[in-house]
């Protein structure tokens, strides 16, 4: 009966334009040849199609399969079982008409080796189509035949549990290129390109449709660039109406998509507007009027809009920037998202502080956050709600993750007269200062302090003065630094602020004690005491700033005498840092001096605490790393500062607060002649 049987369909010709794919055509070939039913997953213009194609054609699959390769469009033909089922007896040759179900097809279907790509199987598979559960059933039963490879292309994961599932990843770098240039013909390879595609992700479609746009307009790459920096994925359409945008509503038209309700575009759209997506444990923080936000996020999913990494549920940029809403003002659920984050970035940032360890969460989202305040300080410029949080966000990074910002630029060309300029200015000085550069730390303090000049704010003059002062005692500035202690003691004092003159002649003593001039910072530590302004921390570190002049002086007992007095206040009124910081300084005197006894005794008051700040354990851990290192124990000490730098980065304490330890850790490596770990 098959002799009788109606020509079955060729398959179309596959793509000129395909590299990069040789590993996944290889492994496609392999489980098609071993008959294993397959489903290529993912987002539109990945490039399913076109790998489908390649394997109807490839030399293995036609000795193996001859002329029985079939490729069917699901999305040619009404979604229903009738429908579906009178397109596989054509395509294939079975030559039955109207089947009801796949009985009669079965007998030729069985007959020989096939392979059947269904292109498009969401078409036909989404499961909130009427007979899509009646489809699924038969595509289901294909994929059983013991004669027969079953090849899904689909944007939906929602195929038969007995398929190999392979999700369809972007290009390589060299790929791209040569997709892009196969079709290219108006200038050179560029650097400029590169870009280009990188910021497309490498997704196939996206670097088709750019090449045949700049090809048709003859655009040579000056022009491409600047169209592309201009117009965006707007510029992917091309004179046949081709565009990255249709490819796309076709799955925001999916009945899946149109069934999670008018809070899904809105949530996708949020989703876009961030570089790393949106980190799916925040879901109900970020979405909390959203009742079925988790199911949303699955579908995004299931139907390739979206792809998780590292716990965020992310898209490709072309999807993304086709899909972020141009002005995020307009979105009310953007800008609910904006409140979220802004409010979070007004906790207090301080090590010493409770809230310290709530704020490490910036580690996770700082691309996210800094994108969404360098959109808004372009469209909202004039807000002092958004600067707060832009100088928090500084503040944050300080802390937890140290680096540059793009940022720093805008802060510095907001107009003087903006009454957020100097906070932001004052957080990007002292992040500068943690990234190990006080040059730049420096000169943005300066421009703070003048325009805290001009305002007449003199409570904030005279602490950019003691940070301006205290910088210049690490960068050993100290002629430089003296002055602006004095003055800003003189302001404090005139404003009968008592911690601050306290601090600033406690930052005058150290600058004295170090320019040569003990006696000096030794009557600018002591008139801390004899004003009566002083609280219990300072106290602490009037004594220890005093041990510290006597140390310079050379008068050693006297100096571990003080320490000494300084941690006993510390222990009676429970100040634990303070009481950690002036140990760790006593135990490195002791060894400095040799006295490795002592300096073991006192390290027994370092015990780790895990209730203690990361500062203090990573005080503590620095310590018993200097003692190994007197005691030979060069592997226990190798091992732990390991973890002490690890510690360090943690925390994100400024360049610095390490030196003093540094430069004891160099000292004591010296004398044990070891290599210096310590940077």
């Amino acid at each position: 009966m098959f002799e009788s049987a109606t020509p079955s369909e060729l398959p179309p010709q596959p793509p000129r334009a395909f590299f990069g794919r040789d590993e996944l055509v290889d492994q496609i070939v392999r489980l098609a040849e071993d008959l294993t039913p397959l489903a290529l997953i993912g987002p539109g213009g990945i490039g399913k199609t076109s790998i489908a194609m390649t394997i109807l054609h490839n030399h293995r699959i036609k000795q193996r399969f001859g002329d029985e390769r079939r490729f069917i469009r699901c999305d040619r033909f009404p979604a229903s079982l009738s429908h579906f089922l009178r397109r596989l007896s054509a395509v294939t040759g079975a030559g039955v008409e109207n089947p009801e179900d796949l009985t009669p097809l079965q007998p030729f279907l069985s007959s020989k080796e096939m392979l059947i790509v269904l292109d498009n199987a969401e078409s036909v598979l989404d499961p909130r189509r009427p007979e899509a559960r009646e489809i699924y059933a038969v595509v289901g039963e294909l994929s059983r035949f013991d004669n027969m490879c079953i090849c899904i292309t689909s944007r939906i994961s929602t195929i038969p549990p007995d398929y190999e599932t392979l999700d369809i990843p972007t290009l390589s770098m060299q790929a791209a290129r040569d997709t892009f240039y196969r079709i290219y013909k108006n200038g050179e390879r560029s650097d400029a390109i590169d870009n280009i595609l990188k910021q497309l992700d490498f997704h196939p479609l996206s670097i088709t449709l750019l090449a045949t746009v700049a090809h048709q307009n003859k655009w040579d790459t000056g022009r491409l660039a600047r169209e592309w920096e201009s117009r965006r994925t707007d510029v992917l359409r091309t004179d046949h109406d081709e565009s990255l945008a249709a490819a796309i509503e076709l799955s925001l038209a999916s009945p899946m998509f149109q069934e999670l309700g008018p809070d899904a575009r809105a949530l996708l759209e949020a989703v876009a507007f961030f570089p790393q997506g949106i980190d799916e444990n925040n879901l109900e923080w970020l979405f909390p009027t959203i009742s079925n936000r988790d199911n949303i996020s699955d579908k995004f999913c299931v139907l390739s809009l979206t792809y998780r990494s590292n716990g965020f549920a992310t898209m490709l940029a072309p999807l993304r920037d086709l899909l972020c809403p141009k002005d995020p003002r307009s979105s009310p659920l953007l800008r609910a998202i904006k409140e979220c984050y802004f409010s979070r970035l007004v906790t207090d940032t301080h090590p010493h502080k409770p809230s310290f360890k709530e704020t490490q969460w910036i580690t996770s989202e700082d691309v996210n956050v800094e994108h969404l305040l360098d959109v808004f300080t372009s469209v909202d410029a004039m807000s002092n709600e958004v600067w707060d949080a832009c100088a928090g966000f500084m503040r944050y990074l300080r802390w937890h993750k140290s680096r540059l910002t793009v940022l720093g630029s805008k802060i510095e060309g907001l107009p003087d007269g903006h009454p957020s300029k100097t906070a932001c200015l004052f957080a990007l000085a002292l992040l500068f200062h943690s990234l190990g550069n006080p040059s730049e730390c420096k000169r943005l303090l300066t421009c703070a302090l003048e325009l805290h000049k001009e305002r007449g704010d003199d409570d904030r003059v005279a602490l950019m003065l003691c940070y301006l002062a205290n910088l210049n005692w690490y960068s050993k500035h100290y002629a430089e630094g003296i002055p602006q202690a004095m003055e800003a003691s003189e302001i404090y004092e005139r404003l009968n602020n008592t911690a601050g003159q306290a601090s600033s002649l406690q930052c005058l003593a150290l600058l004295l004690t170090h320019s040569g001039q003990p006696a000096a910072a030794e009557e600018a530590a002591y008139h801390v005491i004899s004003n009566s302004f002083t609280n219990r921390a300072t106290l602490c570190e009037h004594y220890h700033i005093l041990g510290h002049i006597r140390l310079c002086t050379r008068e050693t007992e006297v100096a571990i005498s003080l320490h000494e007095r300084a941690i006993n206040i510390a222990s009676s009124f429970g100040l634990r840092e303070k009481q950690v910081s002036i140990l760790c300084c006593l135990v490195a005197l002791f060894l400095k001096e040799g006295r490795l006894n002592d300096a073991q005794a006192h390290l027994e008051s370092l015990k780790l605490d895990t209730s203690n700040s990361l500062v203090s354990q990573a005080l503590t851990m620095v310590t018993k790393v200097c003692v190994w290192r007197r005691q030979g124990m060069f592997e226990e000490a190798e091992s732990e500062i390991s973890r002490v730098m690890e510690m360090w980065r943690k925390i994100g304490v400024p360049a610095d607060f390490l030196e003093y330890w540094k430069g004891f850790l160099r000292e004591v490596e010296e004398k044990v002649n070891t290599p210096v770990t310590s940077d």
